[in-house]
């Protein structure tokens, strides 16, 4: 059985010196003391001076080890970057802004080979654009023969409304076709305002964000693989 618990708080004057042309103000001390039934020393003990100057002081002390908040039961499951030798992987990539999109499928590209997959176990499939990068990830995922599918493609701000409903649509696509497949589908679609900030992120000052997908993939390909594979 819990044992009980109560709680006591003073608030007492406090004797210090201040000066009086500049505070009138009396100080005051709180203490708040909690204490088990079962046990004689406090288990909390707390004590705050308040007013113009004031300082904290605070002192916890908690002898009951039982009442620590411990993990060592907790199951914690993580996808491994360590090798991705045996997954399958597919990668969509728009062809709209090709001087872009090509740069970030050579940073997957290489970022695999360097996790030891293999050539023959990845599949790159050419769209259009952004807009229709969702509906074939989608398909891919259903397949079943894909640990993760990589989605890749590249939005420029123009003068017009239309960047806003291309990123929307892309967004939703890559999620909705990770939702309905049940394959992990990796966002790697760059949105940017200009071109430079684009070139930053294919090899420039921000990395490459390519390499960054495919980093992603691996990890959520061994977690699926690893852990959350459904049971046949």
């Amino acid at each position: 059985m819990a044992a009980s618990a109560f709680g006591q708080c003073n608030l007492l004057p406090r004797t210090a010196s201040v000066n009086p042309q500049k505070s009138h103000r009396q100080l005051y001390s709180l203490s708040f003391h909690r204490q088990s039934v079962n046990s004689s020393p406090p288990a909390l003990s707390f004590t705050q001076s308040i007013g113009f100057g004031s300082a904290i002081e605070r002192h916890c002390v908690d002898r009951n080890e039982s009442d620590l908040f411990k993990t060592d039961a907790v199951r914690q499951l993580n996808g491994s970057v360590i090798s991705a030798k045996g997954h399958r992987f597919a990668i969509v990539v728009a062809r709209f802004n090709d001087l872009i999109t090509k740069k970030l499928l050579e940073g997957a590209l290489e970022t695999f080979n360097n996790y030891s997959v293999r050539e023959e176990d990845i599949d790159v499939v050419w769209v259009p654009g952004c807009f229709e990068i969702g509906v074939t990830a989608q398909l891919l995922g259903k397949s079943q023969k894909y640990q993760a599918i990589l989605c890749i493609g590249a939005v420029i701000r123009g003068d017009t409304s239309h960047y806003d409903a291309v990123v929307n649509a892309a967004t939703s696509g890559v999620l909705s076709a990770g939702l309905n497949s049940g394959t992990p589908c990796i966002f790697g679609v760059l949105t940017c305002d200009t071109l430079e900030q684009a070139f930053n992120r294919v090899g420039g000052k921000s990395g490459n964000k390519g390499s960054e997908t495919a980093l992603t993939a691996i990890e959520m390909a061994s977690l699926f693989e690893h852990h959350l594979k459904p049971s046949e």
